[in-house]
């Protein structure tokens, strides 16, 4: 890829570095949010590793801070073009030396996505409430029936903000804490409802179970105990697909406990990662 494209995606996806300095070469950790979220979600996370590492967030394309009028309906049908945005990303940034990745949601599916592109770019895979398939289907639970899909995304096609009021609380969990599912409505309700529909269908019609067994980089699955979107069967399934992955149960409730306990992910990683 050209140095001008390169450079280029840095605007486009508003990429932001903080931590340790690019020119003093310290490990790069790449922060990739999920569906409806940006990267000020991982306000809570991401400063508790400042120190150590190059840290760099990022919006997927469609999302935040990203250039709308770049997001192509044709190419981001599929959750490989966002692996491919990640992949310029970690050319860009990397400094010839393999990144670590922390991925939420779909944000961990596009992760995966990118390591099985570029193997040799990623040291490891950190991923916070994943699914490789959101819905059932024979042998597999993945927390919700097709029709229950479908019905969802067609709820959002209709009424983007009345969706997100109802859809946030579900998420998030927490019922004794409304301030963050309203964290997470607010989110949602940032983005178009034309490519909030158009990246909801990308994301939750999905399949990319079989993409997991030709993974061999070192993963952190962090599952949550209590996950309506990502139950525990998704965690047991991916700890037994992806080859050098161990798996991490949380200890909370809601599909972000990058929000709602983040104390438990910034241990999970520490962990991880060595610090």
């Amino acid at each position: 890829m050209e140095a001008t494209q390169l450079t280029a995606i840095l605007s486009r996806l508003a990429v932001t570095r903080l931590g340790v300095p690019p020119d003093q070469l310290a490990e790069v950790l790449i922060f990739v949010h999920g569906f409806g979220c940006d990267q000020s979600l991982w306000q809570w996370v991401e400063p508790a590793f400042r120190a150590n590492f190059s840290t760099v967030l990022y919006d997927l394309a469609g999302c935040g801070r990203s250039d709308q009028t770049a997001y192509d309906f044709g190419r981001y049908a599929r959750l490989e073009a966002h692996s491919g945005d990640l992949c310029a990303l970690i050319e860009e940034v990397g400094g010839g030396k393999p990144v670590h990745l922390v991925g939420h949601s779909v944000g961990a599916t596009i992760a995966v996505l990118a390591a099985k592109k570029a193997p040799a770019q990623v040291a490891s895979l950190s991923l916070v409430a994943p699914s490789p398939r959101y819905t059932d289907c024979e042998g597999y639970i993945g927390g919700m029936s097709e029709q229950q899909a479908e019905e969802l995304l067609n709820f959002l096609e209709l009424n983007h903000l009345g969706w997100s009021a109802a859809i946030a609380p579900a998420i998030m969990a927490n019922a004794d804490k409304p301030e963050l599912s309203n964290t997470l409505r607010e989110s949602f309700c940032r983005m178009d409802p034309a490519i909030a529909a158009h990246f909801a269908r990308a994301t939750f019609l999905s399949d990319h179970r079989a993409d997991l067994s030709v993974i061999q980089t070192p993963s952190l699955i962090m599952q949550v105990q209590s996950d309506s979107i990502a139950p525990t069967t998704v965690g047991d399934f991916m700890v037994n697909s992806l080859a050098n992955s161990q798996l991490d149960l949380l200890a909370c409730e809601g599909h972000c406990p990058h929000v709602s306990d983040p104390a438990l992910v910034i241990t999970s990683l520490n962990k991880f990662l060595g610090q």
